[in-house]
């Protein structure tokens, strides 16, 4: 059984959801990237979903946008991601872990080669945020081909012939967004989402997770309750991360704590 399905099996049993936030490597650095990790997980994350820091996010809203630039505007690099993943996969051996990327990196030094390190590195999935689902064979494939989860968007508006090429080709988990456009935090959560879970189950397509908006409890214990299996939480967690301050960095990561812990609690549906 891979992580991702040790992880939902155990949810089921316990009937409560799957925590994800999303944090991007590097910022704002990668020594300190590597502390907030550790918060991340002490305070209850169930799996990671990790971004490696790009010019031109364009499935991404102003605050993961600014992250991107934070990290880039300290070196960051490609190969000094790979090596943070690498440690926190030795830290945490059966964490879920996965990337959330752009089809340049993908292809810089080739698609088998970025996939072998990805699997070198103990990464369990990637989602390639800006090639279409009729165009990921080829990184589907890849990915198959070195035993890391090829995770698929299921857009608000996809037909039903997009879910099942969804389903067909997905692995780990669905990344099933909450609206059409880019990451950032909303109010609340519409009920858009409800039949395109019950398809994608009817579809037998890999869990899915809600994501775009996620940024409160209530966001996750509706997310639940429309069907979804877990909850991904991006720009709330990231805007926590960038005012945490160098001077009063105790403070900061503390309450960035709580929030994941309020987070996870809503979780817990029993």
């Amino acid at each position: 059984m891979d992580r991702y399905e040790t992880m939902f099996k155990r949810h089921e049993q316990r009937n409560e959801g799957a925590f994800v936030p999303f944090v991007m490597l590097g910022d704002p650095d990668l020594e300190r990237c590597e502390e907030i990790i550790d918060v991340l997980v002490s305070s209850g994350a169930d799996a990671l979903e990790l971004g490696i820091p790009f010019s031109d996010p364009i499935a991404d809203g102003p605050v993961i946008q600014e992250a991107a630039q934070r990290a880039l505007a300290q070196g960051g690099t490609p190969g000094g991601c790979f090596e943070l993943l690498a440690t926190v996969r030795q830290k945490y051996a059966d964490l879920p872990v996965g990337l959330l990327v752009y089809a340049n990196l993908v292809f810089h030094n080739g698609i088998e080669t970025f996939y072998r390190r990805c699997a070198q590195a103990g990464v369990d999935s990637v989602l390639v945020a800006d090639v279409p689902v009729f165009e990921a064979s080829p990184f589907v494939d890849a990915a198959r081909g070195q035993g890391v989860a090829p995770v698929l968007i299921a857009p608000p508006n996809a037909s039903r012939d997009v879910l099942e090429h969804i389903s067909r080709l997905g692995g780990g988990y669905t990344y099933t967004v909450t609206r059409a456009g880019v990451t950032g935090v909303r109010d609340e959560l519409s009920g858009e989402s409800k039949k395109q879970i019950e398809l994608l189950a009817a579809l037998d397509a890999p869990p899915p997770v809600l994501g775009f908006g996620i940024s409160t409890p209530a966001h996750v214990r509706a997310a639940l309750e429309l069907g979804a299996r877990g909850a991904i939480s991006g720009s709330a967690i990231v805007r926590r991360v960038a005012a945490i301050d160098k001077n009063r960095r105790d403070e900061g990561l503390d309450a960035l704590a709580s929030f994941v812990r309020e987070m996870k609690e809503a979780t817990r549906m029993a």
